[in-house]
């Protein structure tokens, strides 16, 4: 039989409905961290498809790391971030699902990197020993509207001549709003997961052969049932979905009444009707990218 689904804050009461059989989308948070936030095999396919690694840099193992980044000084910024792992060699890989592009999340994006090379520096540490920290970030928009290219790969370069390199931070962005199969037909991995973020959905109804036929692909789709998940995660699904709406809604809406005073100001504000409509804190968090101390001040004047 279906699922209704009641959630109640204030005196509002949300009622939602679901299918018994019904596909989610990989590209809400809480699907895309159940996709590949413990399944080795599968972020390993992932990373090697998407990441710009040569034959001799490809993993071959990782092992998972708390996703929460910590700061190594008192009163440092706590962020958290999707999926995060770390290598054999001692590499670390961060990626993030984003759905809206903004300047503040860019720079979340190299206040992370940053945070996890300089993480690896031990007292009596030699500087020649910190491993590289690759940045993979997909990106459910378009911001270069320059240029047809969908995936962006950043290294530090010389500014004249780009073959003189300094090592160790790299960050590759995907716009998949622009990608398209036949772009990149000679890269099958590539073509075949980033098919599966950008062509499945909650409107799928028959997923096609050829990614079903891939092992790990496969066993992703499995997971997209919605029957495989708790009440718990149904409702953190929807109200995911919900917080996009919103989100999308009040940017626009700032946006066509020219009201931004800039992006701290807007993210105060957009946070306030988030909590308003009964958000949890770390949503609105990961969202607008403010403090866990700003969102308890927020709370304290509402």
């Amino acid at each position: 039989p279906p699922l209704f689904f009641f959630y109640c804050y204030g005196d509002h009461l949300d009622i939602h409905y679901f299918p018994t059989r019904r596909s989610s989308d990989p590209k809400a948070d809480l699907t895309f961290k159940k996709i590949f936030g413990n399944h080795p095999a599968r972020l390993i396919s992932l990373l090697n498809a998407l990441l710009p690694l040569s034959d001799e840099e490809q993993i071959q193992e990782i092992k998972y790391l708390p996703t929460e980044l910590v700061p190594q000084l008192e009163g440092g910024k706590n962020t958290i971030v999707d999926v995060l792992c770390t290598d054999a060699r001692g590499r670390k890989f961060c990626v993030e699902m984003q759905m809206e592009w903004s300047d503040a999340f860019q720079q979340r994006v190299l206040f992370n990197a940053s945070k996890l090379y300089v993480s690896q520096a031990k007292k009596g540490g030699k500087y020649s020993e910190l491993q590289p920290v690759y940045s993979l970030n997909l990106i459910n928009d378009i911001f270069a509207h320059d240029t047809p290219d969908f995936i962006h790969n950043y290294r530090i370069v010389h500014d004249k001549d780009s073959n003189k390199v300094i090592e160790g931070l790299h960050f590759t962005f995907i716009e998949l709003p622009k990608f398209t199969p036949h772009s990149i037909a000679d890269k099958r991995m590539m073509v075949l997961w980033l098919r599966f973020l950008t062509e499945i959905n909650s409107n799928t109804k028959e997923v096609p052969a050829d990614l079903l036929n891939d092992p790990e692909i496969g066993k992703a789709v499995e997971e997209l049932e919605i029957s495989g998940f708790t009440d718990a995660e149904l409702w953190a699904y929807d109200k995911f979905w919900d917080s996009v709406s919103v989100e999308r809604t009040l940017i626009d809406d700032s946006y066509q009444k020219g009201k931004v005073e800039g992006m701290s100001q807007q993210s105060l504000e957009i946070a306030r009707k988030m909590l308003a409509k009964g958000m949890d804190g770390a949503t609105v968090m990961d969202i607008t990218g403010l403090s866990a101390e700003q969102i308890q001040l927020l709370k304290a004047e509402m």
